[in-house]
């Protein structure tokens, strides 16, 4: 019998108006990475900021997964477990980092606990981390 799939939760950060293809192309890089199919997804989520972001909307759809948005207040709670944090980020946001705050509260707010799989990866005006259970 085959290993059941994780359970995998990704938080994107992007730039205004980013389409569906360039998220949808940097989470196959992230899944390929990881050696894991788009099965394993089980919901997608981006900082309230993003709520309009079409492209966000549309990846959701096509994949039929829940998408979700969390306000800089819920993400800071997860800024210990970061890779890395970003004055950037957090100047635009109020947050240390998007992508991995995002898929953190994602993943705990399923799961009660999480832990990144893999941290920032970039591509096209995006960005995406990928949580599991923890």
């Amino acid at each position: 019998m085959a290993d059941p799939l994780p359970a995998v939760y990704v938080g994107f950060g992007c730039r205004k108006g980013c389409p569906a293809d360039d998220l949808e192309a940097l989470l196959q890089q992230g899944l390929a990475s990881l050696g894991l199919p788009v099965q394993a997804l089980q919901g997608i989520a981006s900082i309230d900021l993003k709520a309009n972001e079409t492209g966000l909307h549309e990846l959701a759809a096509s994949l039929q997964l829940p998408l979700r948005f969390f306000c800089a207040e819920q993400l800071q709670r997860f800024a210990p477990q970061l890779s890395r944090r970003s004055a950037t980020a957090f100047a635009h946001s109020g947050c240390w980092g998007v992508a991995e705050s995002t898929a953190l509260a994602l993943a705990a707010h399923t799961h009660g606990s999480a832990r990144l799989v893999l941290t920032r990866l970039t591509l096209a005006g995006a960005t995406l981390a990928l949580a599991s259970a923890g």
